[in-house]
């Protein structure tokens, strides 16, 4: 099952990548089941903009920056 998320987690950073990479200034929110998740720059930029907390994913795990 591990192997699954690591999997379908590619697969989303893939897609993200694609997006940004043809629009490399636009802050991107993707949607990932019922959230908006951003990622990298973006995931800094994001949580300055909205006054939110910075989190990021440590083997499948939530764990704050």
């Amino acid at each position: 099952m591990a192997d699954k998320k690591r999997n379908s987690r590619n697969t989303i950073n893939e897609q993200y990548n694609a997006i940004k990479v043809k629009y490399p200034d636009a802050l991107l929110l993707f949607r990932v089941g019922d959230f908006y998740e951003t990622f990298g720059e973006d995931a800094i930029k994001a949580s300055a903009i909205l006054g939110i907390v910075l989190t990021r994913r440590a083997n499948g795990s939530e764990a704050i920056y």
